[in-house]
């Protein structure tokens, strides 16, 4: 599962041998692929680094990511051109339905609605308001854990939906109780969930104790069985979705979703006065569900809406479920989520010292949303407010978003200050029968989810497959990877930077730069007689690994073989030295995660990337000898360059 998702890390243990018949314009070239995984030797990289400490220090975004940037800003500038073309009202509205279509199709659509099975496991009261301990099914067999805060007075009442943001204990984090206990006094019931890996809802268990938790004291687990913090759940959860062209957001989505309609089926619930408003995690969960759900009529994302530059050109793509497939190339930037629901009201609420989400890009992103809302003639329904205060769902924002829910929903301008109060501990809110429901019987994961889609995927894949021909497989198989054919990747230009001499053959250091701007460093082993095969090597941890006096390729060399060992994008001099700004939680996914998901974000992957680098080096390597007499080639790929290999060597 972790290597089809190009994660890596993740192994996939044998070794395989393919001859692959040779085509297009590698008709006289002949692909033979060896696939070990793991990795050898560890080797010092000083006499065998070929980029200059200029490029190598280039920054510490890493050469490929600052490529990225670069398509990104490209990208950026088409979508302000898309957005300063729409003028009219039914230019607006054509927008938000091709951004909606967009939005759901590339999370791969929702489900058919089934049974809630929805009940009230508990109860209990506090002051001027009371609580309902929910359990709902959003699927067949997989449940949500809830609180329902609801007022004292007389019902029905208006409803909001509190999505909860990346707490570790879900719903039972102070800020989110206290967000809802602020409505429940004011008129408004308040439906909070735990998101799918958080609170009661986490899903990667182990009987076993995790070192993870040892080396991050801060973070206390809400059950001694959870193994990963919450947001390397969720993009674990992506890791599992992407390759069935899905992702984390569909999950977490549909959940609110599925609340709302459970508090439609609530006699003393309005259905017609829906509200919505969750921090962080929980801000991009409001801004996604009441960007698709119509019924909400009212919403407050805190501490998330900014616009993407602001992310990427500093913390990077966050955790799995913000990072949407093809987003950014098709315009689809954080404000597209307001200008989604316009003119419904939206209160953006944000902190002036928010670390990840920059109050900047805030204003920028309320700035775009104020000008749409204003050509559709309800300027006044698109608010800001900004707390002097770092980021959370802080005092003056849960007052803010309740004044503005106030406003829309119960047609009441009053001023609304939160007062002190205590809150229940995780134990009185708790929904399930043993603190985490996966461990409840009969209860599925998000996992045995996919995995019951990838076998009804497979069975409808399986007649088509065998009926096509091996070119209509290819087709299909480039139609998904967006690999390149090997007539569309240019020639690169070649520069010699050095050489090392050895018994027997010597070294020379070169660079291919292709036309996505990023340099391929490679080691050519030339021996003293060549009289051997012509040898592509490609190792995950780096070509200098196994190019060690002594090691693997040495011995081809010694023997006649002609070996490049390359470095294609994101391994060896083109992998991130320094991880600790990816942090603690993204870096369990290895040292270019955010080079995966900014390739993802743009319609792209490390796969195709490095089956395209893998491609060129071949031909490069062919035709070293003679351009009209290019030569067969020997693919050896180990580790995570093995599936980009395996890709490069089926299409060619």
């Amino acid at each position: 599962m972790l290597c089809g998702a190009s994660i890596p890390n993740s192994g996939c243990g044998a070794r395989t041998e393919r001859k692959i018949v040779p085509m297009n314009m590698l008709s006289s070239l002949t692909l033979v692929i060896v696939i070990i995984a793991g990795s050898t030797l560890k080797a010092a990289e000083e006499s065998l680094a070929v980029l200059p400490g200029a490029a190598e220090k280039s920054g510490t975004k890493g050469l490929v990511y600052r490529a990225l940037q670069q398509r990104f800003y490209e990208a950026s500038q088409k979508r302000i051109a898309a957005y300063e073309e729409l003028k009219s009202v039914e230019d607006c509205r054509t927008y938000q339905k091709r951004m909606q279509e967009f939005f759901r199709e590339a999370i791969g659509g929702f489900p058919e609605r089934t049974p809630l099975n929805a009940r009230v496991v508990g109860k209990m009261e506090g002051e001027g308001f009371r609580v309902e301990k929910i359990l709902y099914e959003s699927w067949p067999g997989y449940h949500v854990t809830a609180t329902l805060y609801l007022p004292m007075t007389q019902a029905p009442y208006p409803a909001v939906l509190v999505p909860c943001g990346h707490s570790h204990n879900g719903k039972a984090a102070a800020a989110y109780q206290r967000a809802c206990i602020l409505l429940a006094r004011n008129g408004m019931a308040a439906l909070c969930y735990d998101p799918v890996g958080q609170g009661e809802r986490y899903q990667v268990l182990s009987e076993q104790p995790n070192e993870y938790f040892r080396d991050n004291r801060h973070y206390k687990p809400p059950h001694p069985r959870v193994q990963l913090f919450c947001t390397a759940e969720h993009t674990l959860i992506s890791v599992s979705a992407i390759p069935l062209g899905s992702n984390a957001a569909r999950f977490r989505i549909w959940d609110g979703i599925r609340g709302i309609d459970y508090l439609l089926t609530r006699p003393d619930i309005d259905g017609g006065r829906i509200g919505c408003t969750g921090n962080s995690g929980g801000g991009t969960l409001t801004s996604y569900i009441m960007a698709l759900d119509e019924r909400v009529q009212c919403a407050a994302p805190v501490c998330y809406s900014t616009m993407f530059r602001y992310l990427i050109d500093n913390k990077g793509p966050q955790d799995g479920e913000q990072n949407i497939f093809n987003q950014l190339a098709s315009g689809m930037d954080i404000s597209a989520y307001t200008l989604m629901r316009a003119p419904k009201p939206t209160l953006i609420c944000a902190g002036t010292r928010d670390s990840t989400f920059n109050i900047e890009g805030t204003w920028e992103l309320f700035r775009e949303a104020k000008r749409f809302y204003t050509r559709m003639g309800y300027s006044e329904r698109v608010g800001i407010i900004e707390a002097d205060a770092p980021h959370g769902f802080t005092v003056k924002l849960r007052e803010g978003s309740a004044r503005w829910m106030s406003r829309w929903l119960l047609k009441q301008e009053k001023r609304i200050v939160e007062q002190e109060t205590p809150v229940f501990t995780e134990k009185q809110l708790q929904c399930s029968r043993s603190g985490q429901i996966l461990l409840d019987p009969g209860e599925r994961s998000v996992f045995q989810i996919n995995e019951e889609l990838s076998r009804q995927l497979a069975k409808k894949r399986r007649p088509l497959w065998k009926a096509a021909s091996n070119d209509t497989r290819r087709k299909l198989i480039r139609k998904v990877s967006r690999i390149a054919g090997l007539a569309d990747i240019p020639r690169p230009k070649f520069k010699e930077t050095g050489k090392i001499e050895r018994d027997g053959y010597r070294i020379k250091k070169i660079i291919l730069t292709p036309a996505h701007g990023v340099p391929l460093p490679a080691l050519l082993f030339l021996p003293e007689q060549a009289t051997g095969k012509m040898v592509l090597y490609l190792n995950g941890n780096g070509k200098q690994v196994d190019a060690l006096a002594g090691g693997p390729i040495e011995q081809r060399a010694r023997q006649g073989d002609i070996v490049l060992a390359i470095d294609v994008r994101c391994c060896g001099e083109l992998s991130r030295k320094d991880t600790r700004h990816i942090g603690w939680s993204h870096g369990l996914f290895g040292p270019n995660y955010h080079e995966y998901m900014l390739a993802y974000m743009l319609g792209d992957s490390i796969v195709k990337f490095r089956a395209e680098d893998t491609l060129l080096a071949a031909r490069f390597l062919a035709e070293y000898q003679s351009k009209t007499e290019p030569q067969p080639i020997e693919l050896i790929a180990i580790g995570e360059t093995a599936i980009p290999a395996l890709h490069a060597a089926a299409l060619e």
